[in-house]
């Protein structure tokens, strides 16, 4: 027992719990749970919010090393800021996805973050792209990620339809971390999603005991 604590400590603190975003007709959502784990196996944190705003309506969810994602967001959230500024408009969202790219392959044998970001801008609309660990750069519709995600893959390639509307991919949003919630070990709390559209951004918080039940526990 005390090797496994060490090793644990060692790996650091993870925010890879339950991670997605998912495009519907006009807009984005992009989510997870609030459980942060150490080595995968423990839970050192109940609370955390893994959505961060990079900038007023682009959003990223974490992956990895807390410590390493942090670091590379609060450099990204620089980097917009100075571009939106240089170029007097919005940054787009594949400008984010890019920096937090850059940001991740430059730094790849010292780091060890991933993101996924999701947004929206005035040229292509809702998008989502995912940044592995490595600084790959990857579009995709819908994506989810965090060791609950390996429960719901199969619901998500069921469920998912493109143009869905708002409410319906915000339901599906919720239920899909809902049944990986229920099913990983390290995967918990509260659910926390962010719908982003044109208009703007709206926060949604789902308590624990408001969040819908597949099976009897």
């Amino acid at each position: 027992m005390e090797k496994r604590c060490m090793d644990s400590q060692v790996k650091g603190v993870s925010t890879g719990t339950t991670i997605l975003a998912a495009i519907f007709d006009g807009g984005v959502v992009i989510g997870s749970d609030s459980r942060a784990s150490i080595g995968g196996e423990y839970v050192s944190s109940k609370t955390i919010n893994k959505v961060i705003q990079v900038h007023d309506r682009i959003f990223c969810c974490m992956a990895g090393s807390l410590a390493d994602a942090q670091a590379v967001i609060k450099t990204a959230k620089f980097h917009l800021s100075f571009h939106s500024v240089q170029m007097e408009t919005p940054p787009l969202v594949i400008a984010a996805a890019s920096v937090l790219k850059e940001l991740c392959y430059k730094n790849k044998e010292e780091l060890q973050a991933g993101f996924m970001t999701a947004g929206w801008d005035r040229k292509k609309g809702p998008q989502v792209y995912v940044v592995s660990l490595g600084g790959m750069l990857i579009s995709q519709p819908v994506t989810i990620g965090g060791s609950g995600s390996t429960y719901i893959y199969g619901y998500v390639d069921a469920k998912y339809k493109p143009n869905m509307s708002r409410e319906e991919c915000l339901q599906f949003a919720t239920n899909a971390l809902a049944l990986a919630m229920g099913r990983d070990n390290v995967s918990g709390g509260v659910a926390h999603l962010v719908v982003i559209t044109e208009t703007g951004v709206e926060h949604v918080v789902v308590p624990g005991d408001k969040l819908p039940k597949f099976h009897d526990e």
